[in-house]
């Protein structure tokens, strides 16, 4: 696991257009914590400026130090002279959970490879430097087991401290599926056998 527990997102979604040569390029930022939202950004995109002549796209859908989903289009540009170039911009930043959509209006001069490439790295970059920023928390998957009495309790526990619940199942004992923050995973732990007297099963934490 990396040591880095915290990364930056976008805090709000935020567009720049920037002008070249007469080619405008609209460079759309916004918060991607998956390929499907993706998917959609990319598609309002081109619904929202549908004469434009390309709607060229990078995004980087996991933390920062993940190359689990990250992906680029050039869009009918030439190859290798727009999506790389967003790209390279985004992971410079070292932002994560980051989609960028230029779209081009082609002003009738072109601007050659070097040119293209330049523009696009460019509009990218002036939107990330406008762009607001919050900071998330890593957090790990991690399986409790407990007696049924103690899951009104541990639901509580749960919902006051905001830790997400993503999975029940129901067997000899109750099994919980949780994401918790890395950072207070110990103190966690300690708080939920203190629920349970002691009877949380400690070999099911992946801590």
């Amino acid at each position: 696991m990396p040591a880095d527990k915290t990364w930056l997102i976008p805090a709000q979604d935020i567009e720049v257009t920037t002008e070249i040569k007469r080619s405008r390029f609209i460079a759309h930022i916004a918060h991607c914590p998956d390929p499907q939202q993706a998917k959609v950004v990319i598609e309002q995109d081109k619904q929202r400026y549908p004469d434009a002549r390309h709607h060229c796209w990078a995004y980087i859908a996991c933390p920062p130090d993940s190359a689990s989903a990250v992906r680029f289009s050039d869009a009918g540009e030439p190859s290798g002279t727009a999506g790389k170039p967003i790209l390279n911009v985004l992971q410079h930043s070292g932002y994560g959970e980051i989609i960028c959509v230029v779209s081009r209006y082609f002003g009738g001069i072109k601007l050659g490879a070097g040119g293209l490439v330049r523009a696009y790295s460019n509009s990218t970059q002036a939107a990330i430097e406008q762009l607001a920023v919050k900071e998330v928390i890593r957090r790990t998957a991690v399986t409790i087991r407990f007696p049924y009495c103690y899951e009104s309790d541990i639901r509580y526990f749960l919902d006051s401290h905001d830790i997400p619940l993503t999975k029940v199942d129901y067997q000899q004992q109750v099994i919980f599926t949780l994401e918790l923050e890395q950072n207070c995973m110990a103190e966690t732990r300690q708080q939920l056998q203190n629920i349970c007297k002691g009877e949380l099963s400690t070999e099911a934490l992946h801590f």
